[in-house]
């Protein structure tokens, strides 16, 4: 199994699909699915009918999972892919575009 290229609590960036272009901040990575659930991104609303728990009822919106292809890690708002190197003894991820440590 290769080494996570995106982490929980990185902002990223949306490369395809209705939220194209937005940024957000990982919640979740699911490696076996190869997924990512994203703070505000890839929203979906679930009608609920009215129970003992929920009297009101109403809709409940969360975000669904996105396939980690179509994110982005993104540095300074723009998206970047990521490389590892070694530095000082230690496996660190770098931006590729700006050779910066993330």
């Amino acid at each position: 199994m290769s080494a996570a290229r995106i982490k929980k609590g990185d902002t990223i960036i949306v490369l395809a699909g209705k939220d194209k272009g937005r940024t957000g901040s990982v919640l979740q990575v699911m490696p076996k699915d190869d997924k990512v659930l994203v703070d505000g991104i890839n929203v979906h609303a679930r009608h609920r009918k009215p129970d003992q728990a929920n009297p009101q009822g109403g809709i409940d919106r969360k975000p669904a999972p996105l396939h980690i292809s179509n994110v982005a890690l993104a540095v300074d708002g723009k998206a970047t892919r990521v490389r590892f190197e070694e530095r000082d003894g230690k496996k660190v991820r770098v931006a590729v575009k700006t050779g910066e440590v993330i």
